[in-house]
C-alpha cells in the first residue's frame, strides 16, 4: 500500500488500540475478551452453536452443515491463501496476558477470528427475524474485538477481517440457499 494509505491505517490501528487500554487490565473485560478470543480459536464457537441450533429442525440441520462447510472453506481461504499472500506482523506484546491465549502461527492480516465470525453471523442470521438476528452479528462484534484487546490483532486487521466475513457469508447464501420450509 501506499506511504500514505499506511499512515493512515497505522494512525487507525493506534487510535483504537489506544481505546482498548482503559479496558484492559479490567478483570471482568479480560476475562470476557480472553475467553471469547479462545472460543473463536478454530471457529469452535460457530461449529457449536450451529450444530445445537441445527437439532432442532431438517432446514437448522441442513443449515448446520452450510456452516461447518463454509467455515472449513473461510478457514482455508483467509488462514491458508490470504495471509500468505499479505504478511503482516501482529502487534507487539507488551506485557504479560492476564489469561493463557494461544498464539497464532499465521500472519495478522486479516483477522481469521473476525471473518469466521461475520461469516458464522450472516449464515446463521438467514431466515431469522429481527431481533433476534441481531444477536449473531453481536457476537461476531465481541469475538473479533477481543482480538484487538488481547493484541492478538490491529484494528484493521479485524476490519478488513469482518468486511470480508460479511462478503463470504453474502456470497455463500446466494450459492447455498436453505429452503424455506421448517422442516
Amino acid at each position: 500500500i501506499g506511504p500514505q494509505l499506511s499512515r493512515q491505517v497505522t494512525a487507525l490501528d493506534d487510535a483504537v488500540d489506544d481505546a482498548f487500554d482503559h479496558l484492559r487490565g479490567n478483570p471482568v473485560a479480560d476475562r470476557v475478551s480472553y475467553s471469547a478470543s479462545a472460543l473463536g480459536d478454530f471457529s469452535l464457537i460457530w461449529a457449536f452453536l450451529g450444530s445445537a441450533r441445527g437439532l432442532r429442525s431438517d432446514r437448522d440441520a441442513d443449515a448446520a452443515v452450510r456452516l461447518l462447510v463454509c467455515l472449513g472453506l473461510e478457514s482455508a481461504l483467509v488462514n491458508g491463501l490470504i495471509k500468505s499472500l499479505l504478511p503482516r506482523r501482529r502487534p507487539a506484546n507488551e506485557g504479560d496476558h492476564p489469561f493463557h491465549l494461544r498464539t497464532p502461527k499465521t500472519a495478522s492480516f486479516p483477522s481469521g477470528h473476525a471473518s469466521a465470525g461475520f461469516t458464522a453471523a450472516t449464515l446463521l442470521a438467514d431466515g431469522q427475524r429481527a431481533p433476534g438476528r441481531y444477536g449473531w452479528y453481536g457476537l461476531a462484534v465481541l469475538v473479533a474485538s477481543s482480538r484487538i484487546h488481547t493484541r492478538a490483532h490491529h484494528a484493521s486487521d479485524v476490519l478488513a477481517g469482518a468486511a470480508l466475513g460479511l462478503v463470504l457469508g453474502r456470497v455463500a447464501k446466494r450459492a447455498w440457499p436453505l429452503s424455506e420450509q421448517d422442516g
